[in-house]
């Protein structure tokens, strides 16, 4: 696999490292249970910060598309090439569309539905104990 970075891209970099790893999965060039390089070394192979590199890795483990299994390495998730087809900001914007749709068809106004919103941010996760 071969990852090129565009500094003059509006694309911010670690955006550019998600989608190359993603089309690489893609294009069968990364297979499952294939090992990745540390973040360290990816970062210093491509002339990046190593916080840069382990965002990217972050939003792509967030994803299901690579599994850090400590200090054994990183790695192509199973079910990469299936995960790495969803688009989670599409799937957000229409989910919330949605609610925001049918709160409104109810006659509740924007202020109403931001608030709401907030509060609902507030609440822990399932599993979470605040």
């Amino acid at each position: 696999m071969q990852v090129t970075i565009d500094i003059e891209s509006e694309e911010p970099l670690f955006g550019q490292l998600v989608n190359q790893i993603k089309q690489a999965v893609q294009a069968g060039q990364l297979a499952p249970g294939q090992a990745l390089p540390s973040i360290r070394q990816l970062a210093s192979d491509l002339s990046l910060n190593n916080k840069t590199v382990a965002k990217a890795y972050k939003l792509l483990e967030r994803d299901g598309i690579i599994r850090t299994k400590g200090y054994r390495g990183t790695f192509v998730h199973a079910d990469a090439l299936k995960n790495s087809t969803v688009d989670l900001p599409a799937l957000i914007n229409a989910k919330l569309g949605e609610a925001v749709s049918a709160c409104r068809e109810a006659g509740a106004t924007d202020s109403e539905i931001r608030i709401a919103f907030g509060e609902v941010m507030q609440l822990p996760k399932q599993g979470e104990i605040k």
